[in-house]
């Protein structure tokens, strides 16, 4: 092979690993929360007046190094054709797991 097919070989080989680290989806680490007994009873929030193109993500208690810590509500900017599940937990044996919110279809 000559040179400059080597160089050619070697130059595309860069733009297709390039193309695929770029087009590959972030493969976000999921954290699984696990913690041994039920969570507080939720606060109840003053939901804030209606933002076009945003929903209210309802605040929610999270498991932090021994003991529940409130979290506040937020907005989150919408997702058109998509509704927001929000977070929650849900009770796995004698245990307790945190599903993260998302979006969904």
């Amino acid at each position: 092979m000559n040179s400059s097919i080597r160089l050619l070989v070697a130059k595309a080989a860069i733009v297709v690993a390039g193309a695929c680290a770029v087009a590959a989806p972030a493969l976000a680490e999921e954290v699984i929360v696990v913690a041994p007994s039920a969570p507080p009873p939720e606060r109840v929030e003053v939901v804030p007046a209606a933002r076009v193109g945003y929903v209210w993500d309802k605040g929610h208690w999270r498991w932090d190094h021994g003991h529940y810590v409130w979290i506040g509500g937020h907005w989150q900017a919408e997702r058109v054709g998509y509704h927001w599940v929000p977070g929650h937990w849900v009770a796995h044996g004698p245990n307790w797991r945190w599903i993260e919110g998302h979006w969904a279809a």
